[in-house]
Order: C-alpha cells, then sequence, then structure tokens
C-alpha cells in the first residue's frame, strides 16, 4: 500500500496506523476515542437507567422530532444527491480505478461479497418491515403515502412502491458513498481503516488530532446505538414469533433470553474473525433467506406473479414523487417515515460502510457501486414484492389473522401472514431461526466496525477487544429492556437518529473529498 496521500501542495502524511494507540490488559486501542466513546456510552446507559424510561423517551423524541421536522428537506435532497452522485461514480472514468491497485485481488468470492454486505446491511430489517410497512400504508396505519385513500387498490400499488423506496437505491447509496470512501483511502493511498481517514485531502495531518478524533467519536455512538436498538426491537419480533408458535409468554424475559443467546453465538463469531464467523453466517443467512422466499412465493405464485412486478413499476413511477421535500400533502407521513428512515440510515452508514468496505478489497469503482447499489435494490424488490404482496393480499380479501383482524402489530404481522399458508410452524420456525441469525451477523459484523475505529483503523485486533464491543452491545439493549422495556429502547433509537444530523453534512463532504482523492489515482486501463 502506498503511504500516505498527495496534499495538493502539502506534504504527505506520515501518520502510521496505530501509532496513538495504547496496549494494556489485552487491548489496543486509540486512547481518546476509545475513552471518550466508552465514556459517553457508559454516561447515556446510567442517565436512561436512572431517569424515569418514559421521561427520557419523551425528552429524546423531542430532539428527535424537531430534527426530522426542521431539517426534513436537507435530509431528502442529501439522499437524492447520493443517489445521482453514485450513478455518476458508475459511469465515469473513474469506474476503472481498483481498490488496492490494479494488482489487487478480491478476497471473497462474488457471492459471499454480496451475502456479507447485504446481511449487513438491512437484512434484519427486511424481516420486521417487508409485511408490517406494505400493510401500514394500506391501512393508514400512520398516515399514507402521497395521500392516497386508505384500502384502495391504489394504495396497495402505492404501499409496495413506497416501501421499496425506503428500501431500494437511496439507502443503499447512503451505504455506498461511506464503504467506497472508506476502501478507497484504505487500500488506496494506505490509510487507517476508519472514518476520519475520508477527509484527509480536505483536514490534511489535522485529521489525526481532534477534528479526526470528533468524527471517529461520532462513528462510534452513531454505531452502538443503532446495534443496540435493532437488538431491541428484534428481540422483540423474534419473542413475539416465539410466543405466537410456541405459546410462551413473550415478555422481557424471553426478550432478554433472546439477546444473550444473540450475544454469546455473536461472541464466538468475532472470536473466529471474518472468514470463520461473519462469512459463513452470512452464507447461512443467505440460504436460508431463499429457501423462505421461494416456498412463500411458490404457494402463493398467483399473487406474487402480480405483486412483484407492481412493486418494481410502482417503484419507478413514484421515485419522483416521494424524492420531492417540498409542498407535500401528505407531510406528516414523510416526516414519520421517510424523513426518519433517511436519518436512520445516515445513523448506520458509517457502521454498514466501513464493513462493507472491510471486504471489498480488489473490486473496481464501477463493479463495486453496480454491486452495492443495484443488486440489492432488485432482491429486495423480489422481496417486498413478495412477502408485503402476499400479506396486502390477505387483508384484502380477509384472509388469516392478518386480513380478519387487520394489521396492529407491527412486531406479529409476518407471523400472522404466514398462518394462512401451508405449513405455518415449519415456516414460522424458518423465519424466527432467520432473525436470530440475521441478529448474530449484524452484530458480528458491527462488533468489528467499532473495533476497528476505537484500535485506530488497525483490522486485527486482540481477541479481548472483539469480545468486549460483542457484549457491550448484548448489555446496553438488556439493561434498557429489563429497567424500561420498548420505551428505553425508544429513547436509545431518539438517540441514534439524533446522531444523524450531524452525518448528513459529514457525508456529503465525504463526497467532495473522495472525488479529491479519486482525481490523484492513475485509471487502469485494463
Amino acid at each position: 500500500m502506498t503511504k500516505g496521500i498527495d496534499k495538493y501542495s502539502i506534504d504527505s502524511t506520515d501518520y502510521t496506523v496505530g501509532q496513538d494507540n495504547v496496549q494494556k490488559w489485552g487491548f489496543d486501542v486509540h486512547n481518546s476515542v476509545f475513552t471518550i466513546s466508552a465514556g459517553l456510552i457508559l454516561l447515556f446507559l446510567i442517565g436512561v437507567l436512572v431517569a424515569d424510561p418514559l421521561t427520557a423517551k419523551t425528552a429524546l423524541d423531542g430532539i428527535k422530532n424537531s430534527i426530522i421536522n426542521t431539517f426534513d428537506s436537507l435530509f431528502i435532497i442529501a439522499g437524492n444527491i447520493f443517489v445521482v452522485f453514485c450513478l455518476l461514480l458508475i459511469v465515469s472514468p473513474f469506474g476503472k480505478i481498483r481498490l488496492g491497485g490494479d494488482t489487487a485481488t478480491a478476497e471473497h468470492s462474488y457471492l459471499s461479497w454480496l451475502a456479507m454486505l447485504f446481511a449487513a446491511g438491512m437484512g434484519i430489517g427486511l424481516m420486521f418491515w417487508s409485511v408490517a410497512e406494505p400493510a401500514a400504508y394500506y391501512t393508514d396505519w400512520f398516515g399514507t403515502p402521497l395521500n392516497v385513500a386508505a384500502n384502495t387498490p391504489e394504495a396497495a400499488r402505492m404501499a409496495l412502491g413506497a416501501t421499496m423506496y425506503h428500501w431500494g437505491l437511496h439507502p443503499w447509496a447512503i451505504y455506498a458513498v461511506v464503504a467506497l470512501s472508506l476502501a478507497f483511502f484504505t487500500y488506496n493511498k494506505g490509510l487507517p481503516l476508519s472514518v476520519r481517514s475520508i477527509f484527509y485531502p480536505i483536514l490534511g495531518d489535522r485529521t489525526w488530532g481532534w477534528p479526526g478524533h470528533i468524527i471517529d467519536i461520532l462513528a462510534v455512538l452513531a454505531t452502538l446505538f443503532g446495534l443496540s436498538t435493532s437488538l431491541g426491537f428484534g428481540a422483540q419480533q423474534a419473542a413475539s414469533g416465539i410466543g405466537h408458535v410456541f405459546g410462551i409468554e413473550s415478555g422481557v424475559g424471553l426478550q432478554i433470553i433472546v439477546i444473550i443467546g444473540v450475544t454469546i453465538l455473536t461472541t464466538i463469531s468475532v472470536v473466529r474473525g471474518i472468514d470463520g464467523g461473519v462469512k459463513l453466517i452470512s452464507n447461512i443467512n443467505m440460504i436460508v433467506a431463499l429457501i423462505l422466499l421461494v416456498f412463500v412465493a411458490a404457494v402463493s405464485f398467483a399473487v406474487v406473479s402480480r405483486t412483484v412486478p407492481e412493486t418494481i413499476i410502482s417503484y419507478v413511477e413514484n421515485i419522483i414523487p416521494l424524492s420531492n421535500p417540498f409542498n407535500r400533502a401528505d407531510e406528516g407521513w414523510m416526516h414519520g417515515w421517510t424523513v426518519f428512515y433517511w436519518a436512520w440510515w445516515m445513523s448506520w452508514s458509517p457502521f454498514v460502510g466501513m464493513f462493507i468496505a472491510r471486504v471489498s478489497r480488489g473490486r473496481t469503482v464501477r463493479e463495486f457501486v453496480t454491486a452495492v447499489l443495484l443488486i440489492p435494490t432488485i432482491i429486495t424488490s423480489v422481496w417486498m414484492g413478495t412477502f408485503g404482496g402476499v400479506g396486502i393480499d390477505q387483508l384484502v380479501n380477509k384472509i388469516g389473522m392478518l386480513g380478519q383482524n387487520g394489521f396492529n402489530d407491527a412486531t406479529m404481522a409476518m407471523f400472522q401472514m404466514f398462518d394462512a399458508l401451508p405449513m405455518s410452524q415449519v415456516i414460522s420456525c424458518v423465519a424466527i431461526l432467520l432473525i436470530l441469525v440475521f441478529f448474530v451477523s449484524s452484530s458480528d459484523s458491527g462488533s468489528l466496525v467499532i473495533d476497528s475505529i476505537t484500535a485506530g483503523g488497525k483490522i486485527d485486533s486482540p481477541v479481548p477487544q472483539r469480545i468486549f464491543w460483542a457484549v457491550i452491545q448484548g448489555a446496553v439493549a438488556i439493561a434498557l429492556l429489563w429497567v424500561g422495556g420498548s420505551n428505553a429502547i425508544a429513547a436509545l433509537q431518539a438517540a441514534a437518529i439524533s446522531t444523524a444530523l450531524p452525518f448528513v453534512f459529514v457525508l456529503l463532504i465525504m463526497c467532495v473529498s473522495l472525488v479529491l482523492g479519486l482525481r490523484t489515482e492513475p485509471r487502469s486501463s485494463k
């Protein structure tokens, strides 16, 4: 790897990876980033635990809602910019640049690579929302997209298209910007695998001082809060499924048992490393998910053959109206769903982006952006069109528990939809297994990311350090569930969303910095 990067009339950096690290108690950490991040996480946890969880949720929800309502246009315009930026990269001369240099080769097979980036990016979210979100839009659970009349054929089509809008090009463009930036500056310019490295063309050697510390600390907080929130909400869905199938009380006790189990498996996985851990788990994820998708599509073929094309067509037809932040008649829906999602994806972008970067050495820029942006969007269209389409069909025709009772519980929507299908108990068990395995892959990849940031950009850190962050994620989720249940988890989610506001500006500047870096790289003729 090349040491340093041309700094446009400023001397190249002489910074070496890990030079500010402290080795103690089996750890190898960047002193400032690790200490401040861990301290802030501890203070937040104490604050929520000491305060009344409902009070904390109310206060943090106020901050979150203020951010969403005030900066709605900024979030949506920024999301549009990232999509256009990524599409331009695909067709630009920069597309020939190979991550790691002309002689670099891919470390993982194409299928394993796609499985890992997909599992880390939004696998668990697709399980939670693939039925619940289209059903919510169709029934006007919390507004309808573009104010379409609820419970109508138009609402059914719009529900599928709007769901895809939230899970398609825009979130993956956000991830692609972060991932490509990290991969380029790490593998082509020899800088640490840390978010601060992306800003070297702009900050110069101040990157290694407090401006860089702040960027990395924000990334750690966003990642940990986002993962712990997902663990909490995901545990609630898994517990609901277990209770539904086996008749067990799906309360806080079962949710905590689920998190403990996931944390134990995550710890084993992070100790085994990428190849023996998250790569293996991600491949299992994709195989099980494919089996579940094929089964649901096969037994509901008459419905799915119609709803999958409808999902894609509605997405294409409505992507521009849904991307317009101005003079919206459905402003309440836009704030509650679209702006919330964009803030959530941005708060998650350091985690997902860094993990994708870590497993993407050897890909060209064009190959990388095409795969990260377009392939997950296509797969998600089929997934949402299948699960969401079957769910809406049951609501329309009053089929099964979902159709007869209506949509009233997001954690139960998928399992209620399964009840009307053949072998419902079996596929519900498969879905529970898939949820748990997706948890492990997300938690594992998140632990590796936080570990790298707090290790000063080192890729291979000591085993005790990996275990520490895996356990901390689970401990935070368990503590919040134990003390405040859903209110405490919602408070953590609001905190994660609040970190998205500074990250909007970080991501926009990141695009500029990436172009400055790419301009210094010779384009391969291959």
